[in-house]
């Protein structure tokens, strides 16, 4: 199997592309960065928003191996819902990316995992959410208001030209190759770092309610959609890849200050615009589908993310 991944220097990428090579499988990754983390991801440094995709003569003359891929596995974004409220250019800019890509993947005729995000849910209700609730008056952000707008690109692919695909919504990942704070903060590796430092933290409402998923379930999941959707079992689905167990972010807080051993402090502000307040996600259609389950609980996941922290040595 020869497979292209998009947003390869990116967390899910990064471990993403690793567990296709200790499988065996040939891959390319394609980013406008270069992977901080590690040398080992065959790699080609491309911005996908102004370049557009490779020809294919590109990627043999880079990469021989993946000169005639199997499937593409779209994960390239800008992400972090606020500071996309703050510039929502990055948010319009994700769409010019799916774009090129899907032109690729029809010019090909390549099926194709995009990478999409719990976000698009807006304001659900509770308890949890399944893949048929989304609403597009209650999206909230640019971000995601665009990720529903590349989701909706996907399907109208898919019945123009026969396009297959399989759409992921994914949920708060994290583990592995996700402590670049100069590139990228996510709450779990900011309030890790702050509080090994000793300093305060500041929790956006206390109450906040997410469906955090450790980063090896969700490799695990786009490992089975990429098996299935490339042997024809499964195609043209959508479905939600998380933990399916909520925590506040008050809980989050304790559990990664009780890894540490430290008491947090804590500093209260109300939620940021654009981002949402609960997400708990229905996992049926992918335990169907793809016999996935989660198995990786919060308390165990955080405990292992602590730890790469302590032992992870940048890459020279």
């Amino acid at each position: 199997m020869k497979i292209l991944v998009t947003g390869s220097s990116g967390q899910v990428g990064t471990n993403l592309c690793l567990a296709l090579i200790q499988k065996g499988i040939s891959v390319l990754g394609i980013d406008k960065r270069e992977n901080t983390w590690t040398d080992q991801i065959p790699f080609m440094q491309r911005d996908l928003a102004i370049q557009g995709m490779p020809a294919l003569a590109e990627i043999s003359a880079e990469n021989g191996e993946v000169s005639n891929p199997d499937l593409v596995v779209h994960l390239a974004a800008n992400a972090k819902v606020h500071e996309l409220v703050k510039d929502p250019r990055r948010a319009h800019e994700n769409a010019t990316i799916t774009f090129n890509v899907l032109e690729f993947c029809r010019n090909h005729q390549l099926p194709i995992i995009f990478s999409s995000s719990r976000e698009v849910y807006g304001r659900p209700n509770p308890p949890t959410v399944s893949e048929d609730t989304t609403d597009v008056f209650h999206i909230l952000s640019p971000y995601a208001a665009y990720k529903m707008a590349d989701e909706m690109l996907v399907y109208s692919y898919a019945h123009c030209y026969n396009l297959k695909y399989l759409v992921f919504r994914l949920s708060n990942v994290y583990g592995r190759y996700d402590g670049d704070l100069e590139r990228m903060t996510r709450v779990i590796h900011i309030f890790i770092d702050q509080m090994s430092r000793g300093e305060p933290i500041t929790i956006f409402d206390r109450s906040k309610t997410i469906d955090f998923t450790y980063v090896d379930d969700c490799i695990n999941g786009l490992m089975l959609g990429i098996e299935k959707l490339v042997n024809g079992e499964v195609a043209n689905e959508t479905i939600n890849l998380s933990s399916g167990n909520p925590t506040t972010l008050f809980h989050l807080a304790e559990t990664i200050a009780a890894n540490l051993s430290v008491t947090p402090q804590i500093i209260d502000k109300p939620i940021q615009p654009g981002e949402i307040s609960f997400y708990v996600a229905d996992l049926t259609r992918a335990k169907i589908l793809l016999g996935y389950e989660p198995k990786i609980p919060l308390e165990e996941g955080i405990k292992r993310a602590v730890e790469w922290v302590k032992e992870w040595k940048p890459r020279r």
